[in-house]
């Protein structure tokens, strides 16, 4: 996806955005933090259409949607997203693995691998985020942020059986 930055001086800053599939969208993040989107007019191109005007906080629960955290498809669940160095991707935990049962912070997950568990999703479909106190269940979805090298580590020691 193509993104362009514009300053908007006293109001904030415009991003237009053109998809591989030609499509586009223009988000206005204000200073306020409220969040503005527009889309081209199917009957013109030069003018645009308001889709919505969003809080902050709608904003990061949309945001979060598209980006799969509240939902990840089936076929997607070992596709990964990669922001700069930042790589986010989606495992599950093997009933089998050496983790059930651990906590986060008896791990040390982030300070031996490197890596940020950001939300786990459980069977029973409830959302968490997680803190050090967190004790891992099998067959629950870890939604990991770190740098390439970093998740390789987690991956290695997350394969581990009990």
């Amino acid at each position: 996806m193509l993104v362009k930055e514009i300053d908007l001086p006293g109001i904030g800053r415009k991003f237009v955005m053109e998809t591989k599939a030609k499509g586009k969208m223009i988000v206005i993040v204000h200073d306020n933090g409220t969040r503005e989107l527009y889309i081209p007019d199917p009957a013109d191109p030069d003018e645009r259409l308001s889709v919505g005007s969003f809080t902050d906080d709608e904003s990061r629960k949309l945001a979060g949607i598209i980006g799969g955290m509240a939902y990840k498809p089936k076929a997607l669940e070992n596709l990964d997203i990669e922001i700069d160095d930042l790589v986010i991707e989606w495992h599950r935990i093997d009933p089998d693995s050496e983790w059930i049962g651990k906590t986060i912070g008896e791990l040390k997950v982030r300070q031996t691998t490197g890596v940020s568990i950001i939300a786990v999703v459980e069977k029973e479909k409830k959302n968490i985020v997680p803190g050090p106190d967190f004790r891992f269940v099998g067959d629950s979805v870890l939604v990991i942020a770190g740098e390439r090298q970093h998740i390789k580590l987690f991956k290695e020691l997350l394969a581990i059986k009990a």
